[in-house]
């Protein structure tokens, strides 16, 4: 069978097929770091053998202990006066000695369980008022620790923490 002596070149496409590949690509490419972006955990968060943040001044560190031991003492107040119940209280002392440890530290105490406390080595005073007086009355059936206790041990909290 005898060969056509003609070659004929291979068919082209056009120049609007390129820019959508591109467009395409670069969608793409914009959408995987938007969800890399949108999705690493914060920056804020220490983890294990990394160093801490530096403890604030004295002055300010001596202001801000008076700050939260004015608001255990409020609380305690509260549940005196009968204005809180045995459960309230313990659970806005948690709240205030995890927000003083997050204050003082950088560390991100109030949305951390007490794993992840005890795996960070935090302080034992925090981690004892903790699983003694705050997590029984908050998390369990039945009576709640009476909130002076706990009130005592948010006060041995924010005075000696580090």
């Amino acid at each position: 069978m005898p060969a056509p002596d003609e070659l004929y070149p291979p068919a082209q496409y056009g120049w609007g097929w390129l820019v959508l590949a591109i467009g395409i690509l670069l969608l793409l490419a914009g959408g995987a770091w938007l969800l890399i972006a949108l999705t690493r955990p914060r920056q804020s968060i220490t983890l294990p053998g990394e160093a801490a943040l530096a403890p604030p001044a004295a002055a300010v560190l001596d202001q801000l202990r008076g700050e939260y031991l004015a608001d255990v003492q409020r609380i305690e107040d509260a549940y005196r006066s009968g204005n809180m119940t045995p459960r309230q209280a313990n659970l806005e002392l948690s709240r205030t000695v995890r927000a003083f440890v997050n204050e003082y530290s950088g560390l991100e105490a109030p949305v951390l369980a007490l794993d992840d406390l005890v795996a960070r080595g935090v302080d034992p005073a925090l981690i004892d008022a903790i699983r003694r007086h705050y997590y029984p009355s908050i998390f369990q059936r039945g009576p709640a620790i009476d909130p002076v206790y706990g009130a005592d041990a948010a006060r041995t909290v924010v005075t000696s923490w580090h």
